[in-house]
């Protein structure tokens, strides 16, 4: 745990606020309180999107888990997939939200360029 606290401030700032919002978006809108807007996006994928969306918060729960702890870029590298792909599924399926307060355009460049910053200041040992 001493080694936690020992990263560079950026990462490890970067590590908090990206696990604090994945940990966030898994639980709120997905398990606790089923937001109606993120029922409507996986209503495209088929006729299971409630319990989808129970798996789905669950998941982006242990990514936040593993963005917070990971000794490794490539969560971060995965991260950024992620965005850009959900970026393109919501401007697919749902484009109106583009325009919303808070929303996916915002949210997708902050989460990545956190993890342009984890990676950046994650020191050249750590693979």
């Amino acid at each position: 745990m001493n080694h936690f606290f020992r990263q560079p401030p950026a990462l490890l700032a970067s590590r908090i606020a990206l696990a604090f919002v994945w940990i966030y978006q898994g639980i709120v809108p997905k398990l606790v309180c089923q937001s109606p807007i993120e029922l409507g996006l996986l209503a495209h994928l088929g006729p299971m999107f409630g319990f989808l969306c129970s798996v789905m918060g669950y998941g982006e729960m242990l990514f936040g888990v593993l963005l917070l702890l990971s000794p490794w870029r490539w969560p971060f590298l995965l991260n950024i997939a992620a965005m850009l792909g959900l970026f393109g599924y919501v401007s697919l399926t749902e484009p109106s939200l583009l325009v919303q307060p808070f929303n996916p355009v915002t949210l997708n460049v902050a989460l990545i360029a956190l993890s342009i910053t984890a990676i950046l200041s994650m020191p050249k040992s750590e693979a």
